[in-house]
């Protein structure tokens, strides 16, 4: 009879270790697709944000050109489309980060908005003035960006 006794124990034991040991991995497989799907988001805000920075910076770059050829005819046309052409890109970029990120992005606006400023500029001078504070723009929305994607931590076994 105590043998069956010490079996039995034995079983239920086993039993009890084995689910136990499932409920354990159930628990850090459900923390560890968690972990991965938040870093997969911040994947996408990283990607997102970089892609309205560059968007936008090629996008002042040719509001400059055009700018500076305004008085070349054919030179303002070539450069006035690529103009609309890269604000187009960058519009698509800004409305990609507004879709990741699910907040509106005031910074991202302000920096847009400053093309405005940029081609209206009546002189070199304030020109160069208008383009550090573009810049100043940028710097500030990428500092902003980088703050808001902290790393996702890792599971550990």
């Amino acid at each position: 009879m105590s043998a069956v006794l010490g079996s039995l124990i034995a079983v239920l034991g086993t039993l009890l270790g084995s689910l136990s040991t499932y409920l354990f991995q159930q628990r850090t497989a459900a923390r560890a697709e968690r972990v991965a799907r938040e870093e997969r988001l911040r994947q996408e805000r990283l990607t997102a944000y970089s892609e309205f920075a560059a968007a936008v910076s090629e996008l002042k770059r040719a509001v400059v050109t055009a700018w500076l050829r305004r008085s070349d005819q054919a030179g303002l046309a070539q450069a006035l489309a690529e103009a609309d052409r890269l604000g187009a890109l960058a519009e698509a970029a800004r409305f990609r980060l507004l879709l990741v990120s699910g907040q509106p992005e005031p910074l991202a606006d302000a920096a847009f908005a400053h093309m405005d400023a940029l081609r209206d500029a009546t002189d070199r001078a304030e020109l160069k003035t208008r383009e550090a504070e573009f810049e100043a723009a940028v710097a500030a929305f990428v500092t902003a960006a980088a703050k808001s994607l902290v790393p996702v931590q890792r599971v550990t076994p």
